[in-house]
C-alpha cells in the first residue's frame, strides 16, 4: 500500500491494539487528523486540555495493562502534555504521545508553534523521537510501543513533521521481533541469588514484605498472596500498591510511609527482614534513611536495575520481573509460623486506631475521613476510585481498602494536582463494566474541570465525588504543623460546583451532613451520565498519622486522644 505518513500512524496503531486515543488537533497535527476520517474502528477523544489527555491516556493505561495514547499540534500542544508524561514517567505507566511538529524546512527557524518538544521531554520520557524520514515512521511506532510496554514501562514521544505525514510512502508493517542494542530488560534471577534470598527468608524471625506498583504490573498478585501465606509474612504496601493483596487479608497490615498505618511502619522498623518486591524505597515510604529498618537484611526484587542500591543498601539485589522471580523462589519456600511476630503486629494495629474519627458521632460536622469511609461502605468496597493529591488522597489510601488489583488509580511520584478527573475518565472507557469514582479535593478538581465537558461530550459515567474544605488542604496542614498558622496561599475560593455542574449538563447535590452519604451514593448509581457529588468537609480537618519530612520512620505524629490536645 502507499499511504501518507498521517495514514501510517493510523494502520500502526491499529495493529498495536489500539482502540480510543485522546487528543486536541492543531495545525501540525491536522494532516494525522484527517487521516483519522478513514479509520473509525479508531475511537478518538477529544479533551478540553492537552494535559488532560496525557492523564486520560495514562488512567486508561493504568487501568487495562495496555498502552494509552495521547495526540497534540506542536508548540503549546505539546508542552502541555508535558506534566502528564512526567506523571507516567514517576509512575511508569505505558503512554505513547504523538505530536506534530513544523514541516523540517522549518525547523530551527523559531517557525509560528515550534517548539523542541524532543528535547523539552528527554528527561521524563522513557525514549523519545523526532521522525525526519517517513520510511522510518512504522518502524518507530512500533518500537516506540514496544519500549513504553516491556521492562519498567512509562512514556514514550513521537514528534512527527507536518510534511512526513503528508509524504507518501510504501507502507509495509514490520512484523518481526523487535531489536534494541543496549535494551535488555531483566527477567530472571540467578541460582546464587534465590538461594541468598531463601536463606535470609528461612533465618528471619520478624520478616516483612514491602510490597509495591510493580506487584500489579507484573500481574504477580497471586504468587505475592502464596509467599505471604506459606512463609506467614506480613505484607505492608506502598501508595501505588494498593490492591497487590487484599487489604482484609489477615496478613495485610496496610499502606507504609509518611500517612501510612502506624502499625506497618512500626513492624520495618523492628523488622529483622525486609523484601521489596517492585518497590523503589520512595522517599515519602522511608523517611530518614540513616534510621530506616536499621536492623534488617534486606532483598530487594525490582525490574529496573537503577533502582537495586540506589536509595537503600540491599544484601540481596535482584533485576527481574517480579512475576518471574517469584515463581522462581516459591517451589523453595518453606512452610513457616511467625505467630509471636504476628501477634505483636496486631497489638500495634490495636493501639494505634487512627479511626476513631469516623466510629463517633461528629455533631454538626463532616469529615473527610467519613466521607471516604462511607463511600468504600456503600459501595461494597468494590468501586474503581481514582484520585487527585492532597488530603482526600492519602484519606483515600487510609479509609477505602481494596481488595482486588487495579482499583486505585493516584498519582504517586510526581503528586499531580488535576489528575484525578481526565485519568477517571480514561479508566472509565478502558474499562466500562466498572464503577468509576473520581475522589478529588476543591484544589485540584479546578485545575481540570474542564474535562466535564469532554465527559459528557464523549458520554462517560463517572462519579465524581469533591471533598470541599475551602483549603488548599495539605499545604494549609503543613503550615499549620510546621509554619506556626500562617495561612498564606491556602485557603481557596471556588464556584458552586452544583451550579457549574448544571452548566455542563451534569446531575449533581450537595452533601453537608453524614447521614446524607448513602443518599449521595445512591444518586450517583441513579443516573447513567457524569454525576457531581460535593461534600462540604470540615476545613481544618488533619491527616493523621504523619511522619514530617525527613523524620524517622517509628516517629509519627499521631490523632490525640480524647482529652488530649
Amino acid at each position: 500500500m502507499i499511504l501518507t505518513g498521517a495514514e501510517i500512524v493510523m494502520e500502526c496503531l491499529i495493529r498495536e491494539g489500539v482502540e480510543v486515543m485522546f487528543g486536541y488537533p492543531g495545525g501540525a497535527i491536522l494532516p494525522t487528523y484527517d487521516a483519522m476520517t478513514k479509520y473509525p474502528q479508531l475511537r478518538h477523544v477529544l479533551v478540553r486540555h492537552e494535559q488532560g489527555a496525557a492523564h486520560m491516556a495514562d488512567g486508561y493505561a493504568r487501568a487495562t495493562g495496555r498502552v494509552g495514547v495521547a495526540i497534540a499540534t506542536s508548540g503549546p500542544g505539546a508542552t502541555n502534555l508535558v506534566t502528564g508524561i512526567g506523571t507516567a514517567m514517576m509512575d511508569s505507566s505505558p503512554i505513547v504521545c504523538i505530536t506534530g511538529q513544523v514541516p523540517r524546512g522549518t525547523i530551527g527557524s523559531d517557525a509560528f508553534q515550534e517548539i523542541d518538544i524532543t528535547g523539552i521531554t528527554l528527561p521524563i520520557t522513557k525514549h523519545n523521537y523526532l521522525v525526519n524520514d517517513v520510511r522510518e515512521l512504522a518502524y518507530t511506532i512500533r518500537e516506540a510501543f514496544h519500549i513504553a510496554r516491556t521492562g519498567r514501562p512509562g512514556p514514550v514521544l513521537i514528534d512527527i513533521p507536518k510534511d512526513v505525514q503528508n509524504e507518501k510512502t510504501e507502507f509495509i508493517y514490520p512484523e518481526g521481533p523487535i531489536r534494541l542494542p543496549g535494551y535488555r530488560p531483566p527477567s530472571s534471577a540467578s541460582e546464587e541469588q534465590l538461594a541468598d534470598a531463601l536463606e535470609l527468608i528461612r533465618q528471619a524471625k520478624k520478616p516483612v514484605i514491602l510490597a509495591g506498583h510493580g506487584i500489579l504490573m507484573s500481574g504477580a498478585v497471586n504468587e505475592l498472596r502464596e509467599l505471604a501465606e506459606r512463609a506467614q509474612i506480613p505484607v505492608t504496601l506502598t501508595l501505588l500498591g494498593k490492591g497487590a493483596i487484599a487489604e482484609q487479608h489477615p496478613l495485610c497490615v496496610g499502606m507504609m510511609g509518611m500517612h501510612g498505618a502506624a502499625a506497618c511502619n512500626y513492624a520495618i522498623q523492628e523488622a529483622d527482614l525486609l523484601i521489596a518486591l517492585g518497590m523503589r524505597f520512595d522517599d515519602r515510604v522511608t523517611g530518614n534513611l540513616k534510621t530506616y529498618s536499621p536492623n534488617s537484611r534486606k532483598i530487594h526484587v525490582d525490574i529496573d536495575p537503577s533502582e537495586i542500591n540506589k536509595n537503600v543498601k540491599v544484601d540481596v539485589g535482584i533485576a527481574g520481573d517480579v512475576r518471574t522471580v517469584l515463581s522462581q523462589l516459591l517451589p523453595h519456600v518453606p512452610s513457616k509460623q511467625h505467630i509471636e511476630w504476628i501477634n505483636r503486629i496486631r497489638d500495634w494495629q490495636e493501639d494505634g486506631d487512627e479511626r476513631d474519627i469516623v466510629h463517633h458521632d461528629s455533631g454538626d460536622k463532616l469529615y473527610g475521613a467519613q466521607v471516604i469511609n462511607d463511600l468504600w461502605h456503600y459501595t461494597g468496597g468494590d468501586a474503581l476510585t481514582v484520585t487527585d493529591v492532597g488530603q482526600h488522597q492519602m484519606l483515600e489510601a487510609q479509609y477505602y481498602p481494596h481488595q482486588r488489583p487495579h482499583t486505585l488509580l493516584t498519582s504517586g511520584g510526581l503528586g499531580t494536582m488535576g489528575f484525578g478527573l481526565p485519568a477517571a475518565i480514561g479508566a472509565k472507557l478502558g474499562r466500562p463494566e466498572e464503577e468509576v469514582w473520581a475522589v478529588v479535593g476543591d484544589g485540584g478538581f479546578q485545575m481540570t474541570l474542564c474535562e466535564l465537558a469532554t465527559a459528557m461530550q464523549e458520554n462517560v459515567k463517572v462519579n465524581i465525588a469533591i471533598l470541599n474544605n475551602a483549603f488548599l488542604g495539605m499545604v494549609r496542614q503543613w503550615q499549620e504543623f510546621f509554619y506556626e498558622e500562617r495561612y498564606h496561599a491556602t485557603p481557596m475560593y471556588s464556584p458552586d460546583f452544583v451550579k457549574l455542574a448544571e452548566a455542563y449538563g451534569i446531575p449533581a447535590m450537595r452533601v453537608t451532613s453524614r447521614d446524607q452519604i448513602e443518599e449521595s451514593v445512591r444518586f450517583a448509581r441513579s443516573h447513567d451520565t457524569t454525576v457531581l457529588i460535593e461534600y462540604a468537609i470540615e476545613k481544618e480537618e488533619i491527616v493523621y498519622p504523619m511522619v514530617p519530612a525527613g523524620a524517622d520512620l517509628h516517629n509519627m505524629l499521631r490523632r490525640p486522644k480524647p482529652g488530649e490536645k
